[in-house]
């Protein structure tokens, strides 16, 4: 426990500097006391510590005195290299500073920890796209990436539908969400997301400017996940489902609603009667065609009228489709052997 302690007492005057007994002292929560014996410890082993008495006074290192010790725990070490995703920062242009100090890490470590370090990065693997989703290849990322770390205003090319615009922002965040890139950036006075695939030019203006103070880029991203969440257009419906589709339902409208829907009565015959609330309402009776047999809609009546009607507008695709094969192959003379 004290040698834990020692090592973390280093640590922090290495990253701090002078430091007083007292801020030591509740940081490891111990008492100055304590803290006064660490250091006499220290310094009886060689280190060049030292501390200072009276105003402005504090503990310290000797100048340019750093220490090889990591200081990193077991579970600290695994969560070093479990936190590291290859794909992500290679795409950032950082792929081989990141590997650079991920090498580096595990040298410093002592054997045990070096093992079991490595040991993780041979057996667990985070892959950040969802199923079914590649990545989205972002040609401008490390453009972007570098003018959020620089804080240099830009101008984007942004692709809007089947329009593009011009906008100059000044980049505050890349976020990472299921495998796409989006761009958290302020312009007009406004706080806005861009979707990195859609930006397809970046121009420096040589202009740097003066990032926000009190914005926190985890808390807005958060709080813009809720307040779209809260805000999409929704629709309540009522299906009968059979059983064995639940899952494929769940594909389909979502796991989320689901997975909070109301349960009602079921049907003694393998189905289950579900009232849903599911987003984007225009497209929920597409989203449902697309189950065939194994969905009923009860109600809203239009939706169901709807789905009706987009199912005879697939049946009568395919029969004209299948007609007019069959008529070319009746119109198309035999090839003599």
């Amino acid at each position: 426990m004290r040698a834990s302690r020692l090592v973390q007492l280093l640590l922090v005057l290495q990253a701090r500097g002078r430091t007083t007994a007292a801020v030591l002292a509740t940081e490891l929560e111990v008492s100055e006391r304590t803290i006064h014996r660490d250091v006499d410890a220290l310094s009886a082993a060689g280190v060049p510590i030292y501390a200072e008495r009276g105003p402005g006074g504090g503990i310290q290192l000797v100048d340019g005195y750093r220490t090889r010790l990591t200081g990193l725990t077991g579970d600290e070490a695994e969560a070093l290299f479990l936190s590291g995703l290859p794909g992500p920062a290679a795409e950032l242009g950082l792929g081989t500073v990141v590997a650079a100090a991920r090498l580096k890490v595990l040298a410093a470590l002592p054997t045990e920890l070096r093992a079991r370090a490595s040991r993780l990065v041979e057996r667990f693997h985070l892959d950040a796209a969802g199923w079914f989703h590649a990545a989205e290849a972002v040609p401008n990322l490390a453009a972007l990436a570098d003018a959020v770390w620089e804080s240099r205003r830009i101008q984007i090319a942004y692709r809007r539908g089947s329009s593009q615009v011009e906008r100059r922002i000044e980049p505050l965040g890349l976020v990472l969400k299921a495998g796409i890139w989006y761009v958290v950036a302020a312009t007009d006075g406004q706080i806005r997301t861009y979707r990195g695939r859609r930006i397809v030019a970046v121009r420096d203006t040589g202009e740097t400017f003066t990032r926000p103070a009190d914005f926190d880029l985890p808390s807005h991203w958060n709080e813009s996940i809720a307040a779209y969440e809260r805000d999409v257009p929704r629709l309540d419906i009522t299906v009968r489902v059979d059983r064995r589709s639940i899952g494929l339902l769940a594909d389909m409208v979502g796991e989320r609603a689901v997975r909070e829907a109301e349960v009602l009565p079921d049907d003694d015959d393998g189905w289950r009667r579900l009232r849903l609330s599911v987003d984007w309402p225009e497209e929920v009776p597409g989203r449902l065609v697309a189950l065939g047999g194994a969905v009923e809609i009860i109600e809203p009546a239009e939706v169901r009228e709807r789905a009706i009607s987009l199912a005879h507008e697939l049946i009568e695709r395919h029969a004209l489709s299948r007609t007019a094969r069959s008529r070319q192959r009746r119109a198309t003379p035999a090839t003599s052997r």
